[in-house]
């Protein structure tokens, strides 16, 4: 993996608040080696740990991408839904930001049956079909077009399971976690103080709760990858 230089700076994480963790007593031991200080009763996360697992993720998730690779973001936080979908769909990933449901990966066929569903009935929608129903069947399935739109939505042109996933609150989202690990799908993850950095194969210590931290840990991934996306159209 070549090592290049993303533009991550001590100033810009400090600005962002990437380097306030939770209050001392809510902490994982495990991130001991993640944290630099102690200040009035909370934890601070060492930006130079962070600034080194983020430029490796970065080039990870680069050298993926240049090898046409597809990536999956999960973040289903209801503050962070809006970010995670336009960050997923500016760098053109798959994503999940309103409801993990169990499964989702490892019973990847049932998934994919309701993926197809999903796409019959919005092809059918924009058919015009719907108008030849009754009007108690097409509210019916007008619903269950918007149920699936909301929680399927940002996955329903993933046809096979994601090369890497990216999960932004691992607490919130350790389902995911947990099925990537069964199925050896390659993970990065927010890791904030009260956070296990062993659950994920790169993690990266940074303020999870709040959305500037997150947009800039994102935002970082998101360009490496369309840079890796990039580099993969120039030269196939």
């Amino acid at each position: 993996m070549t090592r290049r230089y993303w533009n991550i700076n001590l100033k810009e994480m400090i600005e962002a608040g990437v380097h306030f963790g939770h209050g001392i007593k809510k902490w994982n031991p495990k991130m001991a080696p993640y944290i630099s200080a102690k200040r009035k009763g909370t934890h601070i996360t060492n930006l130079a740990r962070t600034a080194r697992f983020l430029s490796e993720a970065c080039d990870l998730v680069f050298d993926a991408a240049s090898q046409g690779k597809s990536f999956l973001i999960v973040g289903t936080k209801k503050r962070a839904a809006d970010l995670v979908a336009s960050a997923a769909i500016r760098s053109r990933c798959h994503y999940v930001n309103k409801k993990w449901f169990s499964g989702m990966l490892t019973n990847w066929s049932i998934t994919k049956t309701r993926l197809s569903q999903f796409r019959d009935l919005r092809a059918e929608e924009k058919m015009g079909k719907f108008h030849h129903l009754p009007k108690r069947d097409a509210a019916i399935l007008k619903r269950k077009l918007s149920t699936l739109q909301r929680y399927l939505g940002g996955i329903k042109y993933m046809t096979r399971l994601p090369d890497i996933v990216i999960v932004l609150d691992q607490q919130k989202e350790y389902i995911a976690l947990r099925e990537c690990a069964i199925l050896g799908i390659p993970t990065i993850s927010l890791v904030d103080t009260n956070c296990d950095p062993d659950l994920a194969n790169i993690s990266i210590p940074a303020n999870d709760d709040t959305m500037t931290s997150i947009r800039l840990i994102l935002n970082k991934l998101v360009f490496a990858i369309s840079e890796g996306r990039s580099f993969y159209i120039r030269n196939r």
